[in-house]
């Protein structure tokens, strides 16, 4: 079991019962360039940590927990706020802020963008799942909740849903606004 904390000062340390035993981590990773704004452990592979960068990064690094070493980086060309991975597909699914505030869905391993989910005026800033896996919240710094039918329950219904992103107005289910 292990577990992972990233930072304003730009790192991102990997702890195991061992290491937090002693008082230390297992690994401090430095290669994002701002701070580490979203982790997430790969679903299928227990060893598989991803981790967004902020602004001056703008990254989804791939890590192997056990080794500490950086298996992929990808430039996403906008800040990484959160990653939320698919546990029906080898699919992830980031949210960004500055330039962009989309969502974007990826094919794992290879990171291409398979579809944009568009409608926040301003930085996505947190993302949860629904208990079939079918559904993603994102709550956003334009002080809204919306609700995407982003990833599916098998890989035909899953192309469907990435044919449908390309109109993100059909793709999103609900809209709330707080104020």
């Amino acid at each position: 079991t292990q577990l992972a904390s990233g930072g304003n000062d730009n790192a991102l340390h990997i702890y195991d019962a061992q290491s937090l035993s002693n008082g230390t981590y297992r690994h401090k990773l430095v290669a994002h360039q701002a701070a580490v704004k979203a982790l997430a452990w790969c679903p299928w592979q227990a060893n598989v940590l991803t981790s967004g960068g902020g602004t001056a990064d703008r990254c989804i690094k791939f890590w192997n927990a056990n080794t500490g070493m950086m298996t992929n980086s990808v430039d996403t060309h906008s800040q990484v706020c959160a990653l939320q991975w698919n546990t029906h597909e080898r699919e992830l699914l980031s949210s960004h802020g500055y330039s962009q505030n989309q969502l974007c869905l990826w094919k794992y391993p290879t990171m291409t963008k398979i579809a944009e989910f568009t409608g926040h005026t301003a930085r996505v800033l947190h993302m949860a799942q629904s208990p079939d896996g079918t559904t993603v919240v994102s709550a956003a710094a334009d002080e809204t909740l919306r609700f995407w039918k982003c990833f599916a329950e098998n890989n035909s219904d899953s192309k469907k849903a990435a044919k449908d992103a390309a109109n993100a107005e059909r793709s999103v289910l609900k809209r709330f606004n707080f104020r």
